[in-house]
């Protein structure tokens, strides 16, 4: 089950033999809390205290302490560990502006999560396929090229502006169309540099927060702690337009 998100599950299963699971279930909700799928099975001849326990424990192990802000005016990605600052990255929002309908191609707004991590200890520029290494790397600015690569943070909504975001499959993810990085030029998700976006999942745990923000930050924060590539750093060669995404065309992010 995605992010092994199991309480609906367990409450369906188990609401008439335990009635106090109902109390659970909505708490884990409130809380994001999981259970690894293969507790299920095993709660059915156990006390519901197990369950709970086990709840716990799992919620224990969430990133409660970082925070990370999107500003789609600034095109820019921060990160805050505790409230305090600690990096800053250029990111690619969606093209065709934000939004959670499915089929959009947007980025939605408000309040999520980082629900999977996928991409532990991958090189940079491995392309990945629906969320698996395919073992072909992808060096950026790839001619024709528009892969989704290096690592994925898999976001879910927690606002009804964003309740489409797991189901739609919006990431921050790396990107070999690094060129565009600082523009609005995703289908939906948050691109970011390989080398970026290998930093980010570093610093970010499952359970983190992640806002996406229709106003620019403030401009003391965009001062403080820039470590944004600048422009003449951005080296290689260019995608034409009309090559680009060419044998990407099957997997838009």
């Amino acid at each position: 089950m995605p992010d092994r998100e199991c309480a609906n599950e367990i409450l369906q299963a188990h609401q008439r033999e335990h009635p106090a699971l109902l109390i659970f279930a909505s708490v884990a909700r409130r809380l994001q809390c999981s259970i690894p799928p293969a507790y299920v099975p095993r709660v059915k001849s156990r006390l519901p205290l197990i369950v709970l326990v086990l709840a716990l424990a799992s919620c224990a192990h969430r990133d409660r302490e970082t925070l990370v802000r999107v500003s789609v005016p600034n095109q820019k990605l921060m990160v805050f560990k505790s409230g305090i600052q600690v990096a800053m990255y250029d990111c690619s929002t969606s093209k065709y502006g934000v939004g959670d309908a499915p089929g959009s191609f947007r980025t939605p707004l408000g309040r999520m999560i980082v629900a999977q991590k996928i991409g532990d200890r991958l090189p940079s520029g491995m392309k990945l396929q629906n969320r698996r290494p395919t073992g072909e790397i992808v060096k950026p600015n790839a001619p024709g090229r528009d892969p989704i690569v290096s690592r994925i943070l898999w976001l879910r909504g927690t606002e009804k502006q964003n309740a489409h975001a797991f189901n739609r499959a919006i990431y921050i993810h790396g990107t070999a169309e690094e060129c565009m990085i600082g523009t609005p030029a995703s289908y939906g998700c948050i691109r970011m540099r390989s080398r970026d976006v290998i930093k980010l999942y570093d610093m970010v745990g499952v359970g983190a927060t992640v806002e996406v923000l229709p106003h620019p930050f403030p401009a003391p924060l965009l001062r403080e702690n820039n470590n944004a590539t600048p422009p003449a750093a951005q080296q290689g060669p260019v995608a034409s337009p009309s090559n680009r995404a060419a044998n990407e065309s099957t997997q838009r992010s």
